[in-house]
């Protein structure tokens, strides 16, 4: 590294020259990252680009139309504990090039380093605007790996996570990472059922957020049945996960049924009756496909699980629950009887005298449906 001779009053004092500015010349105060990977200080290169500049001073390259600086913390951690002195000497502070986004990317390979996962969790955590260089780089194959593999599960958590953070990155990276082939190592990490299967479930629940990711997940032969087996099998922050991520899923109409088939209604009606608002949720969309309702019917204890959410449950719980109940009961007069039998229309009446709001009228429709004629002058 060269250095630079700056002079303060009489004394001479020298600066590395990567400590200036290539545009300024002069020591950053505020170094940044643009596009090209090239660093300048805040204000010169914000000037450059206000100007009407559209490339980088040094390689020219196009920089994009709402270019973005990432603050290059290292360097100016550098900068601020450099203490040059007069006749060159300097007191030299050891910081690892670890912790420069540019270096990360750069030297990231498989398999990588706890140390190295554990700088781009920390840079793709604290920095938004890098996550979208990490997108664009090579890094997403190299975490996908990690996330698949049982070998090392340390280093699969700090890939998941690191992948959760890069999925908030919008839309694009959420389809981008399902065009890498996340599905198939998350898929992988949930089959495992290992300490790391809640983190790929809630990598799922964020990458069906876009619709057309909620169509590319179901269809995945292993997806649903996975989140499903997790659902049934795991502990409880895995449950919750699953649960959260078939909700999620179970939006798009058609994976509602592959939910069924891969036998997430037994699973989830049993959740609801460990008190899982989630699960309730999960059984209201799931209960708008004949399947479903056919499914919910045949479990034992069905009825008198959703019963108890009404008595219990919280606002959200039992306005799901209610209408759970009332699409099942409009379809199968089975069902219809055993709501008699567990005293739901009781339920619903008491409903129907403390709520005004859409827990009353969700109440009032269910019971109409359980019993029409008793209930047509309650409208």
């Amino acid at each position: 590294m060269s250095e630079a001779i700056e002079k303060v009053g009489t004394m001479e004092l020298k600066y590395p020259d990567d400590f200036r500015c290539p545009i300024s010349l002069e020591v950053m105060s505020d170094p940044v990252i643009v596009a090209s990977g090239h660093t300048f200080d805040r204000s010169s290169i914000q000037r450059w680009i206000d100007s009407g500049h559209h490339t980088c001073p040094i390689s020219k390259l196009p920089l994009p139309p709402q270019s973005v600086l990432i603050p290059n913390h290292a360097l100016r951690s550098l900068i601020h504990n450099y203490t040059p002195v007069a006749g060159g000497k300097c007191n030299k502070p050891q910081i690892s090039p670890s912790t420069d986004p540019r270096f990360l990317l750069s030297s990231l390979s498989y398999p990588a380093s706890t140390a190295a996962l554990s700088s781009l969790l920390r840079v793709a955590k604290d920095e938004p605007a890098f996550r979208r260089l990490l997108s664009d780089s090579s890094a997403p194959s190299i975490l996908l790996r990690h996330a698949a593999s049982q070998d090392s599960p340390d280093l699969q958590d700090l890939a998941l996570r690191t992948l959760i953070y890069l999925s908030l990155d919008g839309d694009d990276a959420r389809v981008g990472l399902v065009a890498d082939g996340a599905i198939d190592s998350l898929v992988q990490a949930l089959a495992a059922g290992g300490p790391n299967a809640s983190l790929a479930a809630t990598t799922l629940t964020s990458l069906a957020v876009v619709e057309v990711n909620k169509c590319t997940i179901g269809a995945h032969p292993f997806a649903i049945p996975a989140l499903s087996v997790l659902l049934r099998n795991g502990k409880a922050r895995d449950r919750r996960e699953a649960a959260t991520a078939l909700y999620e899923l179970c939006k798009f109409p058609e994976n509602r049924r592959r939910a069924v088939r891969a036998g997430a209604v037994p699973a989830l009606v049993y959740f609801a009756g460990d008190g899982s608002e989630r699960a309730v949720q999960v059984l209201s969309l799931i209960a708008k496909c004949r399947e479903g309702r056919d499914a919910m019917a045949n479990v034992d204890g069905f009825v008198r699980v959703l019963a108890g959410v009404l008595v219990k449950g919280t606002g959200r719980g039992i306005e799901h629950a209610l209408l759970v109940l009332n699409f099942v009961c409009s379809d199968i007069e089975k069902v219809r009887w055993e709501a008699k039998e567990e005293g739901v229309l009781e339920i619903c009446l008491v409903l129907v005298e403390k709520d005004d709001g859409k827990i009353g009228r969700n109440a009032l429709a269910l019971a109409r449906t359980i019993e029409k004629e008793e209930f047509v002058g309650l409208i």
